[in-house]
């Protein structure tokens, strides 16, 4: 089999189609697997530390705004989307797949669209309940559109062949261990928070944990994993400020992004995150307790909708950005890491709703469009 993945910006859109190629990889070792995303994008890093061959392109995204300066950037956009299409089309007559699977981000629009009118069969797969842009395009010219969650449909427009799969979590995160994870990392016994906003940092999360992250320096109640990301780097000179020396609070782990998710997510005792949709199959399939912090800035407010559903279940607590605080966020930590019989209920609860097979379900789907197409 020969199989191209494009998709990236986040990695949300990033995350899926690595966990699809694993699976696939497992299933037929000798598959040749290429990922095509944007040039100087996260996935230009982390496909290849994932062992994956990439090929890059130019895109760049759309602006909302119809102002004279974003109307300007939009015509910028056409033109990129056009020369990453025809740069496409280069890379897919001369790799030859079998198949192109998309999961969303810019970069997936050129690419599967140059792979439709090779003919090649394309496949993509949503994320939320709220379809991005890119994938209400594409829908129309997939062989199959596959879909986390079933309230996706009533946003595609047209005659769409649906699938319902979950959302991919990658091997890596299925596999890992509690305790191999917690020495790997030299933890203790102590409670461990993770907490991330996501990979270019979210400045809000990131002002509302230093307050509890630099009294961990001071008190060591808790082991503190911690991702600032790309737009965060002024956050240890925060700390600093407020007299966390992170030379000397080996409990503390402040890193711009984490590489090793599948480890620190194992390790976690309590996960403060936004509500990706991804972020949240990897914390369900783990059982992980957690505190989410919807991103107000997305389509539909689909972060929202989706850590309710967590909330609903007794699975996690949500705390909206309108009213989170420093004090808000130490507070419900606090709160949650103290209590065994609530971190065990919301560690079960978690269980109970993740789907683990959606990686199966997704190579079911490739086989079977692959095989009609023969």
């Amino acid at each position: 089999m020969r199989i191209i993945f494009a998709g990236g910006g986040t990695a949300g859109h990033i995350n899926p189609a690595l966990a699809i190629a694993g699976y696939v990889r497992q299933q037929q070792p000798d598959a040749e697997i290429l990922y095509i995303g944007c040039k100087g994008g996260m996935e230009e890093r982390l496909v290849p530390q994932a062992g994956y061959d990439f090929k890059g392109v130019i895109v760049q995204g759309f602006r909302r705004k119809l102002t004279p300066k974003g109307i300007a950037e939009n015509i910028v956009t056409v033109k990129k989307a056009i020369g990453a299409e025809i740069d496409a089309k280069a890379i897919i007559k001369e790799f030859k797949p079998d198949i192109c699977v998309g999961t969303g981000g810019y970069v997936s629009g050129p690419v599967l669209k140059a792979a439709a009118k090779l003919g090649v069969p394309t496949l993509i797969h949503e994320q939320n309940a709220y379809p991005g842009i890119t994938n209400k395009m594409l829908a129309k010219s997939a062989d199959r559109v596959m879909l986390a969650m079933p309230a996706a449909k009533k946003h595609f427009k047209g005659k769409c062949r649906f699938v319902e799969t979950g959302n991919p979590v990658r091997g890596e995160i299925l596999t890992a261990e509690r305790e191999s994870a917690r020495k790997t990392l030299g933890l203790d016994e102590r409670p461990v928070i993770l907490s991330f906003g996501g990979s270019l940092g979210a400045q809000i999360i990131n002002e509302s944990l230093a307050d509890i992250i630099s009294r961990s320096a001071k008190d060591g109640k808790y082991q503190h994993i911690h991702a600032y990301g790309q737009y965060g780097k002024w956050f240890p000179d925060l700390l600093k400020e407020k007299g966390a020396d992170l030379d000397k609070a080996d409990n503390l782990d402040i890193r711009e992004y984490i590489n090793d998710m599948p480890i620190c997510l194992a390790a976690a005792d309590v996960v403060v995150a936004r509500a990706g949709a991804i972020t949240l199959s990897e914390i369900q399939v783990k059982g992980k307790p957690s505190v989410l912090i919807p991103s107000p800035n997305v389509a539909e407010n689909h972060q929202y909708h989706n850590a309710m559903a967590l909330v609903e279940k007794n699975a996690a607590v949500m705390i909206e950005e309108k009213d989170l605080t420093p004090e808000k966020l130490t507070e419900e930590i606090d709160k949650l890491a103290s209590d065994p019989e609530r971190l065990k209920e919301y560690s079960e609860n978690a269980k109970k709703m993740a789907v683990d097979d959606a990686a199966k379900r997704i190579y079911s789907v490739i086989i079977e469009v692959l095989s009609q197409k023969q």
